[in-house]
């Protein structure tokens, strides 16, 4: 998945724990890479124009980026890969080329609309040149998933990160909460985390050159071009990881204002952080847990 997975539990389950996290994370990502040609996203995303029978873990992944699609309005797009192609990110992002790559015109999302699904078959249908991208998601699901086998196994405290997406059991031995560093663009803050998950969005790393420009990873569904409402960061905190994830992502591709409201709207709390450093914070976020501009 492109990152480091993080796993802390009391020293007597780490064995167990770490091997058991370690093939969840193994199994999500020979599902959902879009690197790979032998996952099972790779093989739907060619199946586009037909009806495909799906493994019962990528349906369950595709129902629900759909529903958080149709929730957002499409400001979450988990159909947007032929438009991360557009903008040069078609590899493995270590693979990218350090002289950058040609310019290509922007292609906009919107697909998921036209994508049909039939539960009782786990059937997915995709119209032609609708492909999907679940990244950010599945990784979100991959870490919920890894903290529900480690429930199952009777332990009351643990922390998962992989990357920009955390979620916890319990609280730390001894501890009020777990103590989260956030980067921002001109330094870290400390958040403490009581339950649930944060997951942070952000365009300050996976960057490129494409056609002499500047890209990143975040896309705006509505251009198909770079988010460019001019926010560097976005954490938020929820129940789940996956909902932290989309939540995060919509409101860094809605700007402050709006998606200050966004989240306001459901409840939750967050931080956005300006290229500046400059903050705001929404809902519960701590003030004191802020990044000093």
């Amino acid at each position: 998945m492109g990152t480091t997975v993080e796993v802390l539990v009391p020293e007597r389950h780490l064995d167990t724990a770490g091997d058991r996290v370690r093939e969840t994370f193994r199994t999500w990502e020979a599902a959902f890479s879009r690197f790979d040609p032998a996952s099972d996203l790779s093989a739907l995303n060619r199946s586009a124009g037909r009806a495909a029978r799906v493994a019962p873990l990528l349906f369950s992944a595709v129902q629900a980026a759909l529903s958080a699609a149709s929730a957002t309005g499409g400001l979450y797009d988990p159909t947007l890969l032929r438009s991360m192609v557009a903008v040069g990110y078609d590899r493995s992002f270590g693979d990218l080329p350090g002289d950058g790559v040609a310019a290509r015109a922007p292609v906009p999302g919107g697909g998921w609309r036209q994508v049909r699904l039939d539960p009782a078959r786990h059937e997915v249908t995709c119209p032609p040149g609708v492909e999907f991208d679940l990244g950010g998601i599945a990784k979100g699901m991959a870490v919920d998933a890894a903290l529900d086998v480690l429930a199952e196994l009777g332990i009351a405290s643990a922390l998962v990160s992989a990357g920009g997406d955390l979620g916890v059991l319990g609280r730390p031995p001894g501890e009020d909460s777990w103590m989260v560093s956030v980067e921002g663009p001109r330094g870290d803050a400390l958040v403490p985390l009581v339950r649930g998950a944060l997951a942070t969005s952000s365009v300050l790393r996976r960057r490129w050159r494409e056609g002499g420009r500047e890209r990143h990873h975040i896309l705006d569904p509505r251009t198909g071009e770079p988010a460019s409402a001019g926010l560097a960061s976005v954490s938020v905190v929820a129940t789940r990881c996956r909902e932290a994830e989309v939540a995060a992502k919509v409101t860094l591709v809605l700007g402050a204002a709006d998606g200050a409201a966004f989240l306001d709207e459901l409840g939750l709390a967050g931080l956005l952080v300006e290229p500046s450093g400059a903050a705001h914070t929404v809902g519960a976020w701590p003030r004191e847990a802020v990044p000093a501009a």
